[in-house]
This record gives C-alpha cells, sequence and structure tokens, in this order.
C-alpha cells in the first residue's frame, strides 16, 4: 500500500532540486533551501512548486513537514497558493539587489536587417503549421513502438517509399526506395561522401557556387577544378581527368538559368565514358514560373548520377531533412560514413515528411508557395523596371533569388549603401571560386525574394531600390 502511494505521488509531481542541511529540522532546513533558491533566482517567480506529496515522497519526509514549509513561506510572501492553480513563487519575490548597487542592465539584444534579400531562407511565415501539425499527429499515432529505438542509417522505409514516388513523378528521378538515404540536407550529403572517402577528388565545380559548399569539400581534403559558366549553364566540355563533377541543373546557382539539354546529354557520356560520377544538387527544383519543367539528370543514367535534395527551401531549414538517391554501388559506403544508428535526422520527423508527402500536402504546400514566389519575383522586376531600369534583371525564371547586374566597378559599393539602409544582400562576387582561371567576374547582386514576410515585401523593394546606383 506505501509503494502504491509512493509510485502515485513520483507520478504526479514534478522534479525540484533542493539540499536538506544545515542546523535544525528538516522543516527549517527545507524553508531554507526554498528560500534560498528563489533569493538566488534559481526558481523563478511564477514557477509551479511540486504538490507536497510528491516533494515529500522525493525528498523522504513526512508530508507535513513539506506542507508546513510551503505554508510558513505562503505566511512570508514568499509563495502564492490557490485552490487549483497550485504552489508557486510570488511575483514579487524577486532577487533583491545589494543597496547602492545600480540595476544590473539587460542584456544587448542583437538587431537583425530591417529588409533581409539574403538568398537561401524561404518565407517562414508560409510554413504549414496545421498540415505538418496533422501530419505528425498522425504519424505519432500510428507509429510502431520500434520507432522509439535507435534509428536505421538509411532513414525510415515509410519516408524512403513515399520520396521515391514524389521524385520520379515530380522530378522525373528513377530510383527504389533502397537507393535512397536519408540526411539532414545537402551538407551532411557532401559530408558522408567526401569525408567519408566514399567519393575522392578531383572533382570538378561550377565556378560559381555557395561558399559553405568550397570550404566544406577544401576541410575533407578534395582538390576542386572550375568549370566556366555561360547562358547555357556549366561548360561541361571543360571536363577533362576529374574523377566526379558537382553540378545544379535544375538552376545554375546563382547566377540562374538550367543546364541545356545538349551538356546533360554530354556530361552524361563523359561520366560514362571515365566511370565517374556526378553529383546533382537538385535545390529550386519545384519552383520554376516562365518555363517547362527540367527534370533531374539522375533520370538519365541512375548509375552515374547522385542526386541530393531537401526540403530547406520548400519547407523549412528548421526541418533538417534531405535525401540522396544513389547508385547502387555507392549505397553501402554512404551508410558505413553514416554509422549503425541514424544521429543526424529525426525518426519522428521522416514520420511526419512521409505522411505529409504522401497525402498531398507537399504538393499543395509547393504549389502554393510558388504562386506566392512567382508575384514576388514579378513584384521586384516591376520595382526595378519602374525606378532602376538601367539595371538588367536575370536568373528569374525559376528559384527563390534573382541576380542584379550592375554597372563595372559598383558592386561593394552597392553593398555597403545597402547595409547603410538596413537591406541585407549579397555581391555575386561573393560565390565567385576563388583563383578562378576565368574572364574577370561580372559586377552584381544577388537578391533573395523570399524571407520577408508579405507585409514589408514592398518597403524592402523600395529600400533596395534606393540603394542602386544611378543610371
Amino acid at each position: 500500500m506505501v509503494d502504491s502511494w509512493v509510485n502515485s505521488a513520483e507520478r504526479i509531481g514534478a522534479d525540484l532540486h533542493v539540499e536538506l542541511a544545515g542546523p535544525g529540522g528538516r522543516r527549517a532546513a527545507l524553508i531554507r533551501a526554498l528560500r534560498g533558491a528563489v533569493r538566488d533566482g534559481r526558481l523563478a517567480p511564477g514557477t509551479r512548486l511540486p504538490p507536497y506529496r510528491s516533494l515529500a515522497a522525493d525528498l523522504g519526509v513526512a508530508r507535513n513537514t513539506v506542507a508546513d514549509a510551503y505554508a510558513e513561506l505562503v505566511a512570508e510572501g514568499w509563495l502564492t497558493a490557490r485552490q487549483g492553480s497550485g504552489t508557486r513563487v510570488a511575483e514579487r519575490a524577486l532577487p533583491p539587489r545589494p543597496a547602492g548597487d545600480p540595476p544590473a542592465p539587460a542584456p544587448p539584444r542583437a538587431r537583425g536587417p530591417l529588409h533581409d534579400l539574403r538568398q537561401g531562407t524561404p518565407d517562414a511565415s508560409g510554413f504549414p503549421r496545421a498540415a505538418w501539425l496533422a501530419s505528425y499527429r498522425r504519424a505519432l499515432q500510428g507509429a510502431p513502438t520500434e520507432v522509439f529505438g535507435p534509428g536505421d542509417p538509411a532513414g525510415r522505409r515509410e519516408l524512403r517509399e513515399a520520396l521515391a514516388e514524389y521524385l520520379a513523378r515530380a522530378r522525373g528521378v528513377r530510383c527504389d526506395p533502397g537507393r535512397i538515404v536519408v540526411c539532414s540536407g545537402f551538407g551532411h550529403a557532401l559530408r558522408l561522401l567526401f569525408e567519408g572517402r566514399v567519393l575522392r577528388g578531383p572533382l570538378a565545380v561550377e565556378a560559381y557556387g555557395l561558399p559553405f559548399h568550397r570550404e566544406l569539400l577544401t576541410g575533407a581534403g578534395v582538390r576542386t577544378v572550375p568549370l566556366a559558366l555561360d547562358g547555357d549553364g556549366a561548360r561541361v566540355d571543360g571536363l577533362t581527368r576529374e574523377r566526379g563533377v558537382l553540378l545544379t541543373p535544375a538552376h545554375q546557382f546563382p547566377t540562374g538559368g538550367p543546364l541545356h539539354a545538349a551538356r546533360r546529354a554530354a556530361v552524361i557520356d563523359w561520366a560514362r565514358a571515365r566511370d565517374a560520377v556526378i553529383v546533382e544538387d537538385d535545390y529550386d527544383g519545384e519552383f520554376r514560373y516562365d518555363r517547362r519543367p527540367v527534370g533531374a539528370v539522375q533520370g538519365l543514367d541512375p548509375e552515374r548520377v547522385i542526386l541530393v535534395g531537401s526540403v530547406s527551401k520548400s519547407l523549412s531549414p528548421a526541418v533538417r531533412l534531405g535525401w540522396m538517391v544513389l547508385p547502387e554501388r555507392y549505397v553501402g559506403g554512404v551508410l558505413a560514413a553514416k554509422g549503425e544508428r541514424e544521429a543526424w535526422a529525426s525518426v519522428l520527423d521522416q514520420l511526419c515528411l512521409a505522411d505529409f508527402v504522401a497525402r498531398g500536402s507537399y504538393d499543395r504546400h509547393v504549389r502554393r508557395m510558388r504562386q506566392r514566389y512567382r508575384g514576388r519575383r514579378d513584384r521586384l522586376v516591376a520595382a526595378l523596371a519602374r525606378r532602376a531600369p538601367h539595371i538588367e534583371v536575370t536568373g528569374v525564371a525559376a528559384g527563390l533569388h534573382a541576380v542584379l547586374r550592375l554597372p563595372p566597378g559598383t558592386e561593394a559599393a552597392t553593398v555597403e549603401r545597402a547595409g547603410r539602409l538596413g537591406v541585407a544582400l549579397d555581391g555575386l562576387a561573393a560565390f565567385r571560386r576563388p583563383r578562378d582561371p576565368g574572364p574577370a567576374a561580372p559586377d552584381g547582386l544577388v537578391v533573395g525574394y523570399a524571407t520577408p514576410s508579405e507585409h514589408a515585401f514592398t518597403a524592402a523593394l523600395e529600400a533596395l531600390c534606393a540603394a542602386l546606383p544611378a543610371a
């Protein structure tokens, strides 16, 4: 009977760490410990204390000891007690400040830019909270018990099956669930492939790309060779004896535009002839506006292409889920690099995304955001035509950013002037590969139009136009 009561008390109480020490009995020690915890700020105003029966069971003291201690502290004003609300630290029971000391300064608040026009981030206000919550509830309620154990490094079968169907239908990918490995994003995929020594250099890369990816490859000891770019994408005719090539064929980052069909075929021919591999970054594949959908290069030869995708732009970078669609010969190596247990991607989030994709919620969200981003793109182009017609806008047929071509020698000053006006954006030069032997880089800006909320977008455009150089 006693054991039953103790177990019941433990179930209903929250944990509270107090040490009963010092002179006097248990009641005096508990009063002293609670008073000290409130005084030094460990128990903040409004904190709910455990029921006296629960705390008594935890401390191994009589219930009356805790009840009497609570009552005395309520009488002194340290605690409050109300029917149905429990016992809480009084709102006025703040840690006292020594006499003569000035008030402690408030911690500095980190202030971001007034207008964030940096690339790479979707509109956070567009996250489909209701649909995501519904999928999470269904996934959690239907999850088998083994879900709550160590995760399979390949990823949950439910998600890999949903992705195989979606990628085949929407991106023209040829795969089965056994060739999909779940990861936490493109950067994680690169780490697994190159730090895990699944692939080795030298690796051809596009002359423009994310500095983070370059740094990651350099850190893995991979020698990279730049590929020039033109209006048809990467100049794959420059490929020679490299072991692989990293491409953004759906929408070259950041200059824009898809890889031309002839070059898609040419890079496949090169990979077959050299026994090389193509790493396809399928970012922005879902967001196209003025052109027909462009399928993944992987569909041309699944044994020569590693396709990597994620939901960082289509949903949110906070979800931290991505995937690799691998040629069969690389699956074992990637799983070995990942380890015996899933250490990166939440298994519950995987189940949620599987439900979200399988029920069509992902398709509906992408279509809704595609319409929103197209409207943003159109407003950007119209504002520039009206306020800065001398500025050429490129790379806007797809994706979440545009490239603004600037007069020679004006890029650095424009970025600085934008910063003074509260506008965060990137110069085109920041994405050029260092020591690229190609022609001189044109001046330009990479302007992300997805990040600002709808109500802030007009002001962001006005501030951007004010920062641009005059004709």
